[in-house]
């Protein structure tokens, strides 16, 4: 796969995915959005693929909106803003509802929609360098289409201040808001990354994309008895797939899953 916004490597079945706009801060513009559609649709089929990072190149992670693509889009009809606006809804959404679990490698700051790419993923990890900001008021804009992911991953209550005064946050505080997982050092971003990829690839694949739907399903859901009935049933399904026997064998009979042996 070529990209002329980021860059994809593989590494076994993990698959590493750079936005390399480095010069412009890694803004992101029409042509990215379609591409990192594109790349995570290719990846959430691809059935080698079992974990994807996503990372960025130079100083900053992402800092939102390209310039240029801000200037045009000032001039854009309601009609035209409007399908604009779709196509990145479709990309947070291509990436939080990716098959794959997804791994966000804060390795700088990150500012208004490249929030919204953290916040679509699953596991986020930053340097304790970086600083976050949803900036949009300050432009005279809102975090719309970013909003149900961000809202998600830091909680209404830090949403209401940081959505209203667009302050600059630190790592520390993306971290005790819940935004982000961990906090590390710039020199142990690396391993911090690895160690988190290498807890899902030795997990069951198939528990693994289970386990994110089910937590994308039945996070706020109300405790009705439907909800309880979907529960008993998603177990007794996944218990009975090939994975889950399988794994259940070879932990009693103190022996490496045949997932590993792949």
């Amino acid at each position: 796969m070529t990209y002329s916004t980021l860059t994809c490597s593989r590494s076994g079945a993990l698959a590493v995915i750079h936005l390399s706009r480095a010069e412009v801060r890694n803004a992101f513009n029409e042509t990215t959005i379609a591409e990192i559609t594109d790349v995570f649709r290719a990846l959430g089929a691809a059935a080698d693929v079992r974990a994807i990072v996503l990372a960025a190149h130079g100083p900053a992670f992402c800092a939102g909106a390209d310039l240029n693509w801000m200037k045009k889009m000032a001039g854009y009809t309601h009609d035209e803003n409007r399908a604009d606006a779709a196509q990145l809804a479709e990309m947070l959404r291509t990436i939080y509802t990716c098959p794959k679990p997804v791994v966000a490698k804060v390795q700088g700051d990150c500012y208004a929609g490249g929030m919204g790419l953290v916040a679509a993923c699953d596991i986020a990890v930053t340097v304790e360098e970086a600083n976050f900001c949803l900036s949009e008021v300050k432009l005279g804009l809102i975090p719309a289409t970013i909003s149900p992911y961000v809202i998600k991953a830091m909680g209404e209550n830090a949403a209401r201040r940081y959505f209203l005064t667009a302050e600059r946050f630190s790592a520390q505080e993306a971290h005790r808001i819940g935004f982000v997982h961990a906090v590390v050092k710039a020199d142990a971003l690396d391993a911090a990354v690895d160690d988190i990829v290498k807890a899902l690839l030795a997990a069951s694949p198939n528990a693994v994309k289970e386990a994110k739907c089910l937590v994308r399903d039945i996070a706020g859901a109300p405790l009705t008895e439907a909800l309880i009935a979907d529960t008993a049933e998603r177990i007794a399904v996944i218990r009975a797939s090939d994975e889950g026997r399988e794994g259940v064998r070879s932990f009693l009979e103190k022996r490496k899953p045949g997932w590993l042996n792949n």
